[in-house]
C-alpha cells in the first residue's frame, strides 16, 4: 500500500498533495479584487479564446463567476458536458477539485482541465482519504467480510476513491441515483460500504429502501477498526463512512421548526446530504437538480424554505420572483471552498490561457483514470 502525505485541511502556501482535495498553491499575480475592469477583462479573454474554451459553472458558484459559465449544473452533469465538447481545448471548471478530476477522467487527452484556484477543495471528499479507505478494506478482509461488501462512493469524492471502488467491484452514485446504485450493489453483495457522506447513505437506505437505523453503522477512520466490533459489522447492511457536507450538515431540526413558526404554510425542501432528523421534518427531499425542478413547477405565490447552499438559494429567489423563496436557516451558509473561485482567480486563469500558459491544470494518472471510469461506467449502466 502506498503511503501518502497527510496535510491539514486548507493549509495555504505550502505545496500541494496531488492525491488529495487539498490543492494549496496559486502561482502568479492575481488581479486586485477591487479592479473595476475585471468583468471586461474576463469577457475579453473569453472572446479571444473563442471555441478553444469551455467554462463550466457549478450551481454553488458566486454570481460574479457564474455569469461567464457556458453551462451550469451539478458536478457530474458538468463533467459530461465537458466530454461532449471535444473541440474545446481548455475546460475551465468553476467548481472544486474532485469535479475537475471527474472532468479530466471523462474528457480526451487533448483537452486540458483548469481549476482557477487549487485551494477550492471539498471538505467532505477530504474526509475519506485513499489510505484510510484502504485500511478500512483491510480490516473488512481480516474480519472475513470484504467479499460480501460492495463499495459505493458518492460523486463528491476524490478520483482515488472512485478508482478504489472500480477496482473492488463497486460503483459511483449521485444524489439523484443513490437508490438505484444501492439496489444494484445489494444484487452484488449483502453489505455496502458507502463513501464518504453518511447522511446521503443513511437517508437513502432508511427513507427510500425501508431499512432501519439499526441496519446502519458508522465507520470512523480515526478510531481502531472504525470504532466497530466484528459483530456490529456482521449485523450491518450499510457501513457508512463518517463524512458529511460542511454546508448541509449545518441545518438542524430546530431550523425547520423555526422557519415553520416564522412562515406559515411554508414548504421545506432540503438536500439529502442533510442530517436524517432534518430530512424527516422536511416536506420534500432531493438533489440540487430536483430542488430546481421542484421550484420551477411550484405554483405562483407558494412559500419555500430551501436547505442547500446559499448562492443557489439566492439565485433561485431571483429566478422565480413569483414565489417566496428563503434560506432554511438564519445563519449564512456558503460553501467556503467553492467560494474560493472568485472573479480575480477566473480572470487570472483565462488571461494566462490567452498568453499560452496553462495554469492549475488538473490531471489524473492513467491507472486511476481507468479504474475510476470503471466505477463511473457501472453507474451509467444502471437502469
Amino acid at each position: 500500500m502506498t503511503t501518502r502525505t497527510e496535510l491539514p485541511l486548507f493549509v495555504l502556501g505550502q505545496g500541494t498533495d496531488p492525491h488529495s482535495e487539498r490543492g494549496v498553491d496559486c502561482p502568479g499575480e492575481l488581479p486586485a479584487a477591487s479592479d473595476p475592469a475585471l468583468v471586461e477583462r474576463a469577457r475579453r479573454a473569453k472572446e479571444t479564446l473563442g471555441d478553444r474554451l469551455f467554462v463550466l459553472g457549478h450551481h454553488y458558484q458566486r454570481d460574479e463567476v457564474i455569469q461567464f459559465a457556458d453551462v451550469t449544473g451539478d458536478s457530474f452533469k458538468l463533467a459530461r458536458q465537458a466530454a461532449a465538447r471535444p473541440e474545446a481545448e481548455f475546460i475551465v471548471f468553476c467548481g472544486v477539485h474532485f469535479m475537475a478530476e471527474s472532468a479530466d477522467i471523462l474528457t480526451s487527452d487533448a483537452q486540458k482541465v483548469v481549476l482557477p484556484d487549487l485551494a477550492a477543495g471539498c471538505s467532505m471528499a477530504d474526509m475519506a482519504t485513499f489510505d484510510q479507505v484502504e485500511e478500512c478494506w483491510e480490516a473488512l478482509e481480516d474480519a472475513g467480510l470484504a467479499d460480501r461488501v460492495v463499495p459505493v462512493t458518492y460523486m463528491n469524492s476524490s478520483a482515488d476513491i472512485k478508482a478504489f471502488c472500480g477496482r473492488n467491484g463497486g460503483a459511483v452514485c449521485t444524489s439523484s441515483n443513490a437508490r438505484r446504485a444501492l439496489d444494484w450493489a445489494f444484487e452484488q453483495g449483502d453489505k455496502v460500504l458507502f463513501l464518504p457522506d453518511q447522511h446521503l447513505g443513511r437517508n437513502t437506505a432508511v427513507l427510500e429502501m425501508g431499512m432501519s437505523l439499526e441496519d446502519c453503522v458508522v465507520w470512523n477512520p480515526h478510531r481502531p477498526n472504525g470504532g466497530l466490533t466484528r459483530e456490529e459489522l456482521e449485523r450491518a447492511r450499510m457501513i457508512l463512512w463518517r463524512g458529511h457536507c460542511s454546508v448541509h450538515g449545518r441545518f438542524t431540526a430546530g431550523s425547520v421548526d423555526e422557519v415553520r413558526a416564522r412562515i406559515p404554510g411554508v414548504n421545506v425542501l432540503v438536500h439529502p446530504e442533510c442530517r436524517h432528523e432534518v430530512v424527516l421534518k422536511a416536506d420534500h427531499v432531493g438533489s440540487t437538480e430536483h430542488i430546481i425542478q421542484t421550484l420551477e413547477a411550484a405554483p405562483a405565490g407558494s412559500s419555500w424554505a430551501i436547505g442547500t447552499e446559499l448562492n443557489l438559494v439566492k439565485r433561485l429567489a431571483q429566478t422565480f420572483p413569483d414565489k417566496s423563496i428563503s434560506f432554511l436557516d438564519r445563519t449564512v451558509c456558503y460553501c467556503s471552498t467553492m467560494n474560493r473561485i472568485d472573479l480575480p482567480h477566473l480572470v487570472w486563469a483565462l488571461e494566462s490561457l490567452v498568453l499560452g500558459e496553462v495554469v492549475n491544470q488538473i490531471t489524473v494518472d492513467p491507472d486511476t483514470t481507468h479504474w475510476a471510469k470503471v466505477a463511473l461506467d457501472r453507474m451509467l449502466a444502471l437502469p
